[in-house]
């Protein structure tokens, strides 16, 4: 199996979890790995500014004192985003419905990024 066929079943793995809509593997300065999202403009656009997004809650967190952030998240009445590391280049990013379970699905993208940090590292 391919690096991108075993990135693609932890993704398939983490879609099946109530809730998740989508998902994706970015490396930290944005640009696509792979993810389940049908439509590669779309997925393109939020790799790009989820990566964005993490940089600047790093960025904020380390000068404030705090140390690097475990995750973000971003919700809106319409759901999720939520963005994670998964070793020291890549991001493992999920879009989820409003009504997902939070714990659940943080429970299982640290799964699925300590898989994918050993994938890739």
């Amino acid at each position: 199996m391919t690096t991108i066929e075993l990135l693609e079943n932890i993704l398939k793995d983490i879609n099946t979890t109530g809730g998740v809509e989508t998902s994706a593997v970015a490396s930290r300065d944005g640009l696509l790995i792979c993810s389940t999202m049908p439509r590669k403009k779309q997925v393109e656009t939020f790799v790009a500014m989820s990566a964005t997004m993490i940089g600047a809650a790093e960025t904020a967190t380390t000068e404030l004192g705090k140390g690097i952030p475990d995750r973000i998240i971003v919700e809106s009445r319409t759901g999720r985003i939520i963005g994670t590391g998964a070793g020291p280049k890549a991001l493992l990013l999920v879009m989820t419905k409003p009504e997902a379970s939070l714990g659940l699905v943080l429970i299982e993208m640290t799964k699925a990024s300590k898989q994918i940090k050993e994938i890739l590292y």
